[in-house]
């Protein structure tokens, strides 16, 4: 095999949805024994193309090649017979399998399934890599980066040496992902190819050879990761000249606004998801809330908005005269009548935050039908409000009469923090504002959350990304398994003791 000769050529590649074209005349190379980056803003088909080479999406032009030789790829089991394996954002494991059984699910072989040697071959290809799986252990008892192994696995089980990451380090914790990316230099200097879609530049420094950029469906350039910064690779994702700070204001006039008392919460199946969480939020501060995915945060944000049924503990909403409310078994709309203004950014956008299959206009007219005395809707003041919201966040729509489940997950995302931000909230509750958004309209979140700290708006902001809460955030909470394992300084803390106490109990309050 010709090293010369890329494991992957892509050439003129073109996709189209309806009126959308999401990739036009893209041309990329993926060699092998190298980690490519491809970067993008929302919407730059970035995932789209990996979709087309990984057989989920089949090409309207171009052609893809293979170590030098035409192929057409029509479906993932396609693409795996070519030895291309793509490791989604979303697992797709059943959660009462063990890790063998998800990992030899589907393939076909001779006579009888014989597990024990299955889990033979999965312990040698984790011997090989450095990964750490027990071929027996059940998915539902697995962490997210345990799920995300056994997904790799998967592939390189099925003989996978072309391997794409879909942003793979979401979810983890700084230690998970350097164990992670232990695993994918491991996997490079073995000669596999490996691409990685990620927002997160630091990263993109850290770990990739390469750096291929696309920009509204086109390719803009590749470029050699250390041969360049962060500052070029967001120029060229945008296309002008982008700040890459983010301001954090002192604090205005912090007094609490919000006091949590011995908050114990259940799921309806009776799993402790909050145990005794006790802090207290201010008004003109952002306080963070650092932790793995499912120790409670999504619990902890839906208790305070009225969605959430609590067991035990208070929730005081503290009046600009001090006199204080309980919040406690009131449903949403009666926090509201108290004059209470929690907006809520929840993690589930289009299950909770929107109607899919109303446009933009109807979706911010659910913040604003109650306020109306006539009995004719007013339709001027949203239809305003989503103009608005459009043309400040960039929303890339073909028009406000666009039903919201044919936008993009981070043009939704803007949709729904723009429409909560402009309820002039008195708490802003936000769930991963920024999850799925490019670099670009990340910042213009960050600046509208400082705005709102500014305005005196007490903020509770839940994000995966430890370096932006870091810069962001005046306090972080850090939550273990549905506990408050501590609260620090945003601007003392470091990365790495965050993350352990995210994955431990008991650090430094």
């Amino acid at each position: 095999m010709n090293k010369d000769i890329p494991a992957v050529q892509m050439r003129d590649i073109r996709k189209v949805f309806g009126k959308v074209v999401a990739n036009d005349g893209v041309n990329l190379d993926i060699y092998r024994g190298e980690i490519l980056s491809l970067l993008g803003e929302n919407g730059s088909g970035k995932t789209t193309l990996m979709n087309m080479l990984s057989g989920i999406y089949y090409p309207d032009g171009g052609q893809i090649y293979i170590d030098g030789e035409p192929v057409l790829i029509k479906s993932p089991k396609e693409a795996f017979d070519h030895g291309i394996g793509m490791i989604h954002q979303h697992f797709k494991l059943v959660d009462v399998f063990t890790a063998a059984e998800n990992i030899v699910l589907g393939l076909k072989e001779e006579g009888k399934l014989d597990l024990k040697k299955a889990a033979a071959k999965i312990n040698q290809i984790c011997s090989t890599y450095g990964f750490d799986v027990d071929p027996n252990q059940k998915v539902y008892n697995m962490s997210v980066s345990q799920k995300q192994t056994v997904e790799i696995v998967k592939v390189l089980y099925r003989g996978a040496d072309i391997l794409i990451l879909d942003e793979p380090t979401a979810v983890l914790t700084p230690q998970e992902t350097e164990k992670l990316f232990k695993v994918m230099r491991n996997m490079k200097y073995d000669g596999k190819a490996i691409v990685i879609i990620t927002h997160k530049l630091h990263e993109v420094e850290e770990i990739s050879d390469k750096v291929a950029i696309l920009r509204k469906g086109q390719f803009i350039g590749q470029l050699i990761t250390k041969e360049t910064n962060a500052q070029e690779m967001t120029n060229m994702m945008v296309g002008h000249e982008v700040a890459l700070n983010i301001e954090r204001p002192e604090p205005v006039d912090p007094r609490p606004r919000v006091r949590i008392e011995g908050l114990t919460v259940r799921s309806s199946d009776g799993v402790l998801k909050l145990d005794d969480v006790s802090f207290y939020v201010c008004q003109g501060e952002i306080l963070g809330i650092a932790g793995i995915s499912g120790c409670g945060q999504k619990e902890l944000l839906e208790a305070i908005a009225g969605l959430q049924p609590i067991e035990s503990g208070t929730i005081e909403y503290i009046e600009d005269d001090g006199s204080k409310e309980n919040l406690v078994g009131k449903d949403p709309l009666e926090i509201a009548a108290k004059g209470v203004s929690l907006s809520f950014v929840p993690e589930d956008r289009l299950g909770m935050g929107l109607v899919g299959s109303m446009d933009l206009t109807d979706n911010m007219m659910l913040r604003s039908f109650r306020k109306g005395r006539s009995v004719f809707t007013d339709r001027k003041t949203p239809r305003k409000l989503a103009e608005k919201v459009v043309e400040e966040l960039e929303v890339s729509t073909a028009g406000i009469n666009t039903p919201v489940s044919k936008l993009s997950g981070g043009n939704v995302q803007k949709v729904l923090v723009g429409r909560e931000i402009a309820s002039s909230p008195t708490v802003l509750l936000s769930a991963y504002a920024v999850r799925g958004l490019d670099i670009n309209s990340s910042y213009t979140i960050y600046d509208l959350i400082n705005k709102q700290k500014e305005n005196g708006v007490a903020v509770v902001y839940v994000g995966e990304d430890l370096d932006v809460l870091l810069e962001l955030c005046d306090r972080i909470l850090v939550l273990c398994d549905g506990q408050v394992s501590g609260i620090v300084d945003g601007r003392e803390a470091d990365k790495n003791s965050i993350g352990m106490m995210m994955t431990r109990l008991g650090g430094d309050a």
